[in-house]
This record gives structure tokens, sequence and C-alpha cells, in this order.
């Protein structure tokens, strides 16, 4: 029977190299810039056989992303374009959406959540969401999260 893992989170300062390279490589595959494991490890300046042992076991950890993550709730008419505008609004400001979900129109509004990072907003998320109230097409937004 396999152990359950334990986890440490630990400053990569004090680690050896290979732990950072390791995650280099699982992002250079992740992004597509290395075609297989072997170009990846080659990349990252590790062998093959350390990306292998240790691919499992190191994670990147998100440096304090949930702290940046905030949902929003809106209500919007059930228009072509009302979401894409809110998106594109979003995108002009610095946004990073992460999570969309909209559910089926009824009596003529649809309710949207969008989850986005914030630590590139070019304005506070509050000041954003009272501007995404004079969209036409937006009934209401508010924070619900984050």
């Amino acid at each position: 029977m396999k152990p359950t893992p334990q986890f440490l989170l630990v400053d990569a300062n004090v680690l050896p190299e290979v732990f950072t390279k390791v995650c280099n490589a699982k992002r250079l595959l992740a992004l597509g810039q290395a075609k297989s494991a072997s170009e990846a490890a080659r990349m990252a300046g590790i062998s093959r056989s350390a990306f292998y042992k240790y691919k499992d076991s190191v994670y990147m950890q998100g440096g304090g992303l949930s702290d940046n993550i905030v949902t929003i709730s809106a209500i919007l008419i059930d228009k072509p374009g009302v979401l894409s505008v809110l998106i594109g609004e979003l995108y002009k400001r610095g946004a990073n959406v992460l999570t969309i979900n909209q559910n089926i129109p009824v009596d003529g509004v649809a309710p949207v959540s969008v989850s986005i990072r914030t630590d590139m907003l070019t304005a506070g998320i509050d000041h954003i969401i009272t501007e995404f109230k004079e969209i036409p097409g937006v009934v209401d937004v508010k924070r619900i999260s984050g």
C-alpha cells in the first residue's frame, strides 16, 4: 500500500537546483515550448532521468495566487455580445480571466460569474465593478469573493 504523501512548503533557495529545473521543464512542456520530456529536460539543464525522478513530486507554489483572485457575479441581458464586452473590458484593465460560468437565460437575463486574477489590474476592483454597471446590457455586477 502506497503511503499518503506529506507536503512541505520550502523556500526554493535552500533546495538543490534540480527541483527548480524540474519545475521549469514541466512549465516548458505545459507551454508547448518543448515537444517532449527529453527536450524539456535538456532545455532546463537537467538529465531526463532527473526529470522523471521528480516530475510527479515537485510543484511550484502559487506565490499567494489565491490572494489575487476575485469572483464577480453579473446579471446580463440576453443579447449577443454583452458578455463579450464585459470580458473585453476586464482584459483592457489587466485582468486575467480564470473561469467564466454563464447560466441559461431566464426571463431575458443570464447570471454570470467570472473569476479573475487581479495582480495586474490598472484600477481597483471596486472601481471597475462600478464602471461595469454602466455597460449597456449589464443589469447588475457585484463582487462575491476575493
